[in-house]
This record gives structure tokens, C-alpha cells and sequence, in this order.
């Protein structure tokens, strides 16, 4: 990243002294850490939401996790934009700020709708300082220790993803309100210290983000999921569900054909064209829609056929939150010996075990110990084996300067799946019908598909990430790739981030 004297990124001025990287960390891994948190603990929240606002269908509260995906995809790209453009360090704070205050609107909503406008909110602050966070570490640390400041930060957001179920249970259980009242501390305690230690990044000269093309990519995402969910209570053959299939998938179009002429495009189209990165996104794409509604129909099962309570709940879930961070840190090997299509298809045959086991011996009189407890710790190993191969094979075909958007498209494809994977198992399962154990039937034979889908897919993978017998592999250029990342800016500490959150 050149500066206007010509220095780069990495030559400190004569007169500068980088700030000590240690407390950097820690006040950005707060932040990280929170926005990582939150999706966990919203989750195992959601039935206790849904009895607060009593009348509220599945469909409904499906928004409230819905909303919050939708929007920090399609806002990922621009956020990176304006932080590299504006300031890394004004874009984070502004993003604990924002993300800090909405966590309080969320927890005094007086209905779902404002609720779901809150965690609107919630995404925007989100999709602020999960991009900006890696470009001010990067610009902390000195060259040597950008790569271990990586790895760490990313493990952080593991750590908080596999604590999100428990610490979830645990505040739900005194009240879902709570669920939202735990950013409160932590977001001031790092905006405080965020405004004492964070470094001044100076800006970069870039075209203006496509606005226009995240809002609209926003409201086509957001009527294919209204479709799916409100399509039982509808018709699925109604003008009203035609209507709304028909508009997002018209809007998806004019989105993409936008990104392609557009100067600073919500989605690099020619990103596409590099060797491991379509089949990669794609894959990403329907292995999020089969892990959305795994934990999803979870959490529903828990505490909507066995009645169990939301700290009971959230232990049930944390054996398998554990497995895919540990699995992730040392995959690395093993792709390289297998490659990453092998490695990708081997986490979805586990992962579509897990379901399976559910399917077949999973019933209202089974116990948690030969019930779910095999399929939980089956998935969650199908998820540590799937999720960091298809983000790093994504990335790898790519040239160094696209490794930090490359991530961040690979991120926003994830979190579509996401909302697509929610509101399919909606749709499956009927809005009202998650009382029923016949009705999670229905959605785990979809979530089977999604995941047969997802392992044809990764297939055309292909041997990405495969050191060949005859060469080896030039170790010492490797500590070089962060530093590259730092040009391309905020997007980078998105796919980062999510590698962390989504592998637990």
C-alpha cells in the first residue's frame, strides 16, 4: 500500500512508532470476538424470542437471523471500500459504535419487527469493523509477525463462535434480552480503548463503492427469503410468492449484470475467472445452506420437542462447536497431500453422515448420548474438514494483491447460503409446524441435499492446495501474503473472520 510520500505500509516514518501490537489486539479481538459471538448466541436464543412475542410464526422470527445476514453480505464489499477510502480506525470504531448501540435497541424491542430492524442495524456496525479490523492489525505489526497475528485473530473469532452456544444458554436463561445486553460492556470497553490505541491508517485514493448495487443485491436476497418462508402460508403457487421469486431473481440479474461495468463492483466478476475460485464460491454457497439449517433445526429440536431449557440447549450444541476450529489450524497438511477437492468431499460425506444419523435414529424418546450427540460431533467434524478447504482453495488460485476481496466474496457467498439455508428449512418444515418431530424430518432431508449438492460441488475443486511429488513447496515466500492483503483492505479481515466463525 504506497502512501503519499511514496513510503509504503510497511517503512515507518522517520518520526513514527507503531503502537504496541500487543494492546492493538487485544482491543480489536474484542470487537472481532463480539460480532462472532453474537451469531451463536441469537441462535439458541430464538425459541425463547419467538414465546416472548407470543403469535410469532416460524416464518417471522426467521428475520431475526435472516435480516442480520443478508444485509452484512451484502454491505462486506463497500464497508471494506469505505474504510481503505475513509480510515480503517474510523471505520472500526464507528462500527462498535454502531454494532454497541443496536445491541441495545435489540434487547428493548417491543415486537419482532423492530427487533428485526435492529439487527439491521446490528449488520451495518458489523460489516464496518469486521473489514477494517485486519487492515489495522496488519498495519501494527511489524512483517515478521503479520502472519502469527493472523492466525491468532482468526482463532479468536473460533474461540468465540464455539463459546457462543453456552454463553448463550446461560444468558437466555436469565433472559434473551440478555443475549444483546452482553455486547454493551465489551463494545464500550473497546471503543475507549480503541480511541486510545488504535493506529491513524492514512486512506487510499479508490473509487467510490457500488451503493446502488448493495442495496439492490440486499432486496433480492431479501425477497427470495421472504418467498421460501412465507411461500406455505401463501401458496406456492400464489401471485404472491411468484411475485417475489420472480423480482429477487430479476434484481440478482441486474446486480451482476452492475458488476460487471461498475468501477468498484459489490462483486469482482473477474474474480471468477481464476483457477479453484467458481466452484469454490459456489460450493461455499451450498455447504452454508446445509450448515444454516443443521443449527437451526438443532437448537428448534431442543427446546421445541424435548422442552429443554436454553443453557441445556446450548450444551447439547458445544461438543460439535469445538471439533472445527481445532480441525482448521491443522487441515493444512493433509490438503496438501489430497488436495483440497478430496479434503472438501470427505467433510461433506461426514457431515451428511451426521445428518443421516438424525434422520434415522433421532426421535421425541431417543436420548441426547445415542441420539444427537453422534450426529453433533459427526457434523462438527464435517464442517472443520469442509469449510477451511473451500475458503482456502477459493484464495489460493488467486494473485496475492485479490487474496483480501477474494476472501471477502467467498465471505458474502457464505452468508447468502446462510439466509438461503434458513429460509429453505422454513420453508420445509412449514412456519408453524417446529413443534412437530415429523416436520424436522422434512428438513433434514433437505439439509441431506444441500450437502449432496455441496459435495458434487467440490468436486470441481479440483486439486487446489496439492503440493505435487516433484516440487517443493518455497516456504519463505509464504509470511509475505498478509502483507500484500493490506492493499486490498478491509474485506480481507471479513474472510478472515468468517473462516473463524464459520468453522465453529
Amino acid at each position: 500500500m504506497s502512501l503519499p510520500d511514496g513510503r509504503t505500509a510497511d517503512t515507518p516514518g522517520p518520526t513514527e512508532q507503531r503502537p504496541r501490537l500487543g494492546v492493538v489486539f487485544t482491543v480489536i479481538a474484542a470487537g472481532v470476538a463480539m460480532a462472532n459471538l453474537d451469531v451463536f448466541i441469537v441462535n439458541v436464543a430464538l425459541p425463547d424470542i419467538g414465546h416472548q412475542f407470543s403469535g410469532t410464526s416460524l416464518a417471522s422470527l426467521s428475520w431475526v437471523l435472516n435480516a442480520y445476514a443478508v444485509v452484512f453480505a451484502a454491505l462486506l464489499v463497500p464497508a471494506g471500500n469505505f474504510a481503505d477510502r475513509v480510515n480503517p480506525r474510523i471505520a472500526y470504531l464507528s462500527g462498535i459504535a454502531l454494532f454497541t448501540l443496536s445491541s441495545v435497541l435489540c434487547a428493548l424491542a417491543p415486537g419482532i419487527w423492530l427487533l428485526v430492524g435492529a439487527r439491521v442495524l446490528q449488520a451495518v456496525g458489523a460489516a464496518m469493523l469486521i473489514p477494517s479490523s485486519l487492515g489495522l492489525l496488519l498495519a501494527t505489526a511489524p512483517p515478521e509477525k503479520r502472519l502469527a497475528s493472523v492466525r491468532g485473530w482468526t482463532a479468536i473469532s473460533g474461540v468465540a463462535s464455539a463459546l457462543g452456544p453456552v454463553l448463550g444458554g446461560l444468558l437466555t436463561d436469565l433472559s434473551w434480552h440478555w443475549v444483546f445486553l452482553v455486547n454493551v460492556p465489551i463494545g464500550v470497553a473497546a471503543l475507549l480503548g480503541g480511541l486510545r490505541v488504535l493506529p491513524r491508517v492514512p486512506s487510499r485514493d479508490l473509487p467510490r463503492a457500488d451503493v446502488l448495487g448493495a442495496a439492490v443485491l440486499t432486496a433480492s436476497i431479501a425477497l427470495v427469503a421472504l418467498g421460501l418462508v412465507r411461500g406455505d402460508d401463501w401458496g406456492w403457487a400464489s401471485e404472491k410468492f411468484l411475485g417475489a421469486l420472480v423480482l429477487g431473481v430479476l434484481g440478482l440479474v441486474w446486480f451482476t449484470v452492475r458488476s460487471a461495468r461498475h468501477a468498484s463492483p459489490v462483486l469482482p466478476l473477474p474474480l471468477f475467472r481464476f483457477r479453484g475460485f467458481s466452484p469454490s464460491a459456489f460450493s461455499n454457497v451450498l455447504f452454508a445452506v446445509a450448515f444454516a439449517a443443521m443449527l437451526l433445526s438443532t437448537v428448534l429440536w431442543c427446546q421445541d420437542v424435548w422442552h429443554w431449557s436454553a443453557v441445556r440447549t446450548g450444551l447439547a450444541i458445544f461438543p460439535g462447536t469445538l471439533l472445527p476450529p481445532a480441525l482448521a489450524m491443522s487441515i493444512g497438511p493433509v490438503i496438501h497431500r489430497f488436495g483440497s477437492s478430496v479434503v472438501a468431499f470427505t467433510g461433506c460425506v461426514v457431515f451428511g453422515a451426521g445428518i443421516a444419523w438424525w434422520l434415522v435414529l433421532l426421535g421425541p424418546d431417543a436420548g441426547y448420548a445415542g441420539g444427537m450427540l453422534p450426529g453433533m460431533l459427526l457434523t462438527g467434524i464435517g464442517v472443520g474438514l469442509t469449510l477451511p478447504t473451500l475458503i482456502s482453495a477459493g484464495v489460493s488460485g488467486l494473485p496475492p494483491q485479490s487474496f483480501s476481496t477474494g476472501s471477502g466474496v467467498i465471505t458474502m457467498a457464505r452468508q447468502a447460503g446462510t439466509v438461503l439455508g434458513i429460509s429453505l428449512l422454513v420453508a420445509t418444515m412449514g412456519s408453524g409446524a417446529a413443534h412437530q418431530a415429523d416436520s424436522f424430518d422434512r428438513g433434514w432431508e433437505m439439509t441431506l441435499a444441500a450437502t449432496a449438492a455441496a459435495a458434487i460441488a467440490c468436486f470441481f475443486v479440483g486439486s487446489v492446495g496439492k503440493t505435487p511429488r516433484t516440487t517443493q513447496p518455497t516456504q519463505p515466500a509464504q509470511p509475505a501474503q498478509p502483507a500484500q492483503a493490506t492493499g486490498a483492505g478491509g474485506s480481507g479481515g471479513a474472510g478472515q473472520a468468517s473462516e473463524g466463525a464459520g468453522g465453529a
